[in-house]
């Protein structure tokens, strides 16, 4: 190793220790993002809140998002690639509606888990910033259209009525991860969480009519 090679060394390992110590700390940001949407909703979240949480100073975390909306749309897009991943790994053998299944059952396991950011359905901000982010968008028309297209072949293979609009059972679906249904039943009866999931899931793809 040359003389400038061995100044050089140190000057490197220092930059990717600090690059380390920055991505730490924005998972840690992003985690608490994602917790406190979960347990309070995007209204009641505060900056202040969060930087508190993570134990940093404000202004440190305003180095890594600009707003409340830029933390709200990280945690939306680390949501994103938690479906994308878990979707990845279902077993492609299985029925589209076994999949369908597995998908709902796995967000509203991680709603009960208090692991689902809860956002408004109406703020134009929120939603200008998700739009405006090709993580988040990409992600979201991906697993879209991957549950979009496994509806309709559960539709096509008699599974799920096929009278109704493949979007509307997909929202329908969409809809579970954030259902304060399962937060009820888990604190109004003595139900582990398995109970529960087995009741909305049974609502949700078997109905409510008698057969």
């Amino acid at each position: 190793m040359n003389t400038a090679t061995a100044l050089a060394a140190p000057s490197t390992a220092k930059k990717s220790f600090k690059v380390q110590m920055l991505q730490a700390r924005e998972t840690a940001i992003i985690e608490t993002v994602n917790r406190l949407l979960a347990e309070k909703g995007f209204e009641a979240m505060t900056v202040d809140e969060v930087a508190a949480e993570v134990g940093i100073a404000k202004a440190s975390l305003y180095k890594h998002f600009s707003s409340k909306e830029e933390l709200a749309c990280a945690a939306m897009e680390r949501a994103m690639r938690r479906a994308q991943s878990f979707i990845g790994d279902l077993n492609p053998a299985d029925s589209p509606l076994l999949k369908l299944k597995a998908v709902t059952r796995w967000t509203m396991q991680l709603k009960l888990w208090g692991q689902m950011p809860s956002l408004p359905s109406q703020n134009s901000s929120l939603r200008a910033t998700l739009m405006a982010s090709p993580a988040y968008m990409d992600g979201l028309m991906q697993v879209s259209d991957v549950l979009g297209g496994w509806i309709e072949q559960a539709q096509a293979q008699g599974e799920i009525n096929p009278q109704l609009p493949a979007v509307a059972v997909l929202y329908t679906l969409y809809a579970r991860a954030c259902d304060p249904v399962l937060e009820f039943l888990k604190m109004g009866n003595d139900l582990s969480d398995e109970a529960v999931l087995d009741m909305v899931m049974s609502s949700c793809f078997e109905g409510v009519q008698a057969r």
